[in-house]
Formats: structure tokens, sequence, C-alpha cells
């Protein structure tokens, strides 16, 4: 339990630790930003294939998989179409007043923020010792450009620094209950681990597929986004192999 919440707490954290540049920046390149986001996208696709995957598979069969994966990315379907897709670098588009803009923004990302908690909860569930930490880590990458656009999106609707540093800082809070209760739930509820990490592996793939990729190549820096892609797949491999 400790290592979950430890863990847990790091990795949301990292949404507050990646919007703090927005203390001392107001605008950011699109290159840099696509860069950022491929990146993630590389490591939370490593860490679905090669270790959420594998483990559900080796605790189960091949049936639990296909459904845990499938209720992970319905959930985040589900989610996408009640909630509408909010472009933070370019806002007015968005149809509505600015306090409802920033509204929106904070409960789009808090709400896609909830099964990243759960997947970090029940890594650490998991008989891998080594998976929750893992997870963690994963998740954490990719909160810190997602904490830091969030952050840059407030600024730009006249919401103080510090302030909008603080509700990025939130978005990210709410992981730390979701993962506690993926904890729980799959230490009390026997044989619900392995479902719970195919289910996170859907939740995680969908966000990189849906949201992460897509958004990486808008900007015409779709070579480097690839390169930076195939370094976060690296780099969680080598994390996977080192630890």
């Amino acid at each position: 339990m400790n290592d979950a919440l430890i863990g847990s707490f790091i990795s949301a954290m990292s949404t507050g630790l990646g919007a703090i540049p927005i203390l001392f920046m107001r605008k950011v390149t699109h290159r840099l930003r696509d860069i950022l986001l491929a990146y993630a996208a590389g490591i939370m696709t490593s860490a679905s294939v090669y270790n959420l995957i594998p483990e559900a598979l080796g605790q189960s069969n091949l049936f639990v998989l296909a459904l845990g994966i499938m209720l992970g990315s319905m959930v985040l379907l589900v989610l996408e179409m009640k909630i509408p897709h909010v472009d933070l670098e370019n806002p007015e588009k968005m149809p509505f007043k600015i306090e409802a803009k920033a509204f929106m923004i904070i409960a789009a990302i808090t709400m896609h923020n909830l099964p990243e908690g759960l997947s970090v909860g029940v890594s650490y569930a998991s008989s891998d010792a080594g998976l929750g930490n893992l997870i963690a880590f994963s998740i954490g990458l990719q909160n810190a450009p997602e904490g830091f656009l969030v952050a840059l999106f407030l600024v730009n609707q006249n919401i103080g620094r510090f302030k909008a540093l603080g509700i990025a800082t939130l978005t990210g809070a709410v992981e730390i209950v979701t993962a506690m209760i993926g904890y729980t739930l799959s230490s009390l509820v026997s044989g619900l681990v392995p479902y719970g990490l195919a289910f996170a592996a859907g939740a995680m793939m969908f966000i990189v597929y849906k949201e992460l990729i897509p958004e990486s190549h808008g900007d015409g820096n779709a070579r480097a986004a690839t390169v930076s892609f195939l370094l976060g797949l690296i780099t969680m491999i080598g994390l996977t192999e080192l630890f």
C-alpha cells in the first residue's frame, strides 16, 4: 500500500512539476510541444505493450486480456464523447466564454487522468514488484507536458501564473485517489488484477493513438515527433531491462 501511495503521488505531482516553467515563460513552440507529446506516447506505448499486456496475459488468458483492453478503451471513448475535446493551442475555436473554457479544460484533463491513476494502482497490486514503479514513471512522464499545456492555457485566459500552476497540479492529484481505488480492489478481489492490467493497457493505448500521436503530428513536425516517439519507446524498454 505504501509503495502504491508513494508511486501514485509522484506520478500525479509530475503534472504540477511540468507546469512550473509557466512561472517563467508564456509561449512554447509547436515543435517542442509535439516532441514532448510524442516522447510521452512512446513511453506509454512501451509500458502497455512490454509491461502491462505481458503481465496480464501471464496471469490469465487471451479472453481476459482482450476483454480488459476493450473495456479500457471503451471507457475512454465514452468519456471523450461526453466531454468535448479541448484544443489547448487554439482556444479561440471553442464556442463558449472564457470562464467556461477554463472550467472545461480542467474537467476534461481531470477526467482523462482517472484511468491513468487506476493504471498505477492496479500495477502495484500485480505480483511483479517492479511493474508499479515502471507504470508510475511512464504516467508521470506523460503528465509533465500535459500539466505545462494546461497551465499555459489558463495563463492565456488571464488567470494568475501561481493559480494556474495550482490548478494544473490539482488536475493530476485525482490520480492518487483512483490509484488507491485500483490497488484496493485488485488486492481484495481475487482474479481482478489481470483484468485491471489489461484495462489500464487499453486506456493508455487509447490516449496514445487518439490524442498524443495525432496532436504531435498536426503542426508539420511529424518527422521530429516520430523520432521522439521511438526514443520514448527505447527509453521505457531500457528502464524495463535495467530494473
